[in-house]
């Protein structure tokens, strides 16, 4: 990647994301922050006050985020806003011209996603929804060792993500799950992205692409509000080429410590990953076992997977690459989730 060329970024909001978000714009090589805003007075100031001190004198702040988006030396923008408001917000970023990369989900609907890329198509920007986990590299070690042959073919998958919900983030349970709120559309989508990537590396020799499952059913504990705190289901990506099931187990949680594990079981052995959010400073380990009683642990060097996912999508817009994760990858990811999400509330299977 090129470093002497820097792709400008402003900042929409002032989300507890950007503990992580902000350094990694400021830090990554190909990316410089111009401007962050809120439309809450003094919270962009704060903000950058608290994650990024050094540069509260080179850094614009505004109570207008239409300001932002109307900042001609602003190229890119970061869209990290409650789910419910990415569409709204992403439109008028993409129709300034801006490239966008959006908190995941990148919107609750599908047909809302196919807005945006008629839109970012028509303006001819870029755009990418912000699964940062799929840029750290211990993820690539598992790609290799799945499609190796290793562990055989890939029949079963799990994904387990979770967090203890604490009292300065009961927002994200205080609207129901038609309007974004709930475990599902916050880290339900790390989960059924997980599984659906997994599952498309048994195939990667074929299209390279993420599997998609034809049926789910799932159970869910929903709140007064109407926003679930816990769901669990599977996920049915239909037989393989020589008829066996594969079924992909997903549970997130509101109500549990934190835990980001997947692993991909096959017909020799399985591969874990034993955390998929890791700090920049955490040591990384998946592990590995075949049906001989062969048993090994690999550790990776510490690596921020934030500041990897800003370089890769400011590579993209400088150099005027694909990036990783397109628009087809969003629309089915939704509704895979709109499909979980209703047969969590239904009690009932429902079709993907």
């Amino acid at each position: 990647m090129t470093s002497d060329r820097k792709l400008n970024w402003g900042i929409l909001g002032a989300a507890r994301v950007n503990e992580r978000l902000l350094p990694a714009i400021i830090e990554a090589p190909n990316s410089q922050l111009v401007a962050i805003a809120s439309r809450r007075a003094g919270a962009a100031k704060a903000t950058l006050e608290k994650y990024a001190p050094c540069h509260v004198n080179s850094v614009q702040c505004y109570d207008d985020m239409e300001a932002l988006i109307n900042n001609v030396n602003i190229q890119a923008v970061y869209c990290p806003m409650a789910n419910h408001e990415h569409v709204e917000w992403a439109l008028k970023a993409i129709n300034a011209g801006k490239h966008v990369l959006i908190e995941k989900p990148m919107a609750l609907t599908v047909a809302d996603i196919e807005a945006i890329e008629q839109a970012a198509i028509k303006n001819k920007v870029k755009l990418m929804e912000g699964f940062m986990y799929r840029f750290h590299p211990q993820h690539a070690r598992v790609k290799a060792l799945v499609e190796s042959g290793l562990i055989g073919d890939v029949l079963s998958v799990r994904a387990s993500y979770s967090f203890l919900m604490k009292p300065n983030r009961m927002y994200r349970i205080a609207s129901s799950v038609e309007h974004g709120g709930g475990v599902m559309w916050d880290i339900g989508p790390y989960a059924i992205h997980t599984l659906r990537w997994c599952f498309g590396l048994a195939n990667a020799s074929k299209n390279g692409k993420p599997a998609e499952p034809v049926s789910v059913i799932a159970h869910a504990k929903f709140n007064p509000a109407g926003a679930d705190i816990v769901t669990s289901g599977i996920l049915d990506f239909g037989n393989d080429s020589e008829g066996r099931a594969r079924f992909g187990h997903f549970d997130v949680s509101f109500e549990r410590s934190r835990k980001s594990e997947y692993e991909i079981i096959g017909t020799k052995g399985w591969v874990k990953c034993h955390a998929a959010w890791v700090f920049q400073n955490d040591v990384p380990v998946i592990s590995w076992a075949l049906e001989d009683g062969t048993y090994a642990e690999e550790r990776f060097a510490p690596s921020n997977h934030f500041n990897l996912e800003i370089e890769h999508f400011s590579d993209c817009v400088l150099n005027d690459k694909t990036p990783l994760l397109d628009f087809a990858d969003a629309k089915a990811n939704c509704a895979a989730l709109q499909a979980s999400i209703h047969a969590a509330s239904s009690g009932v299977k429902v079709e993907v």
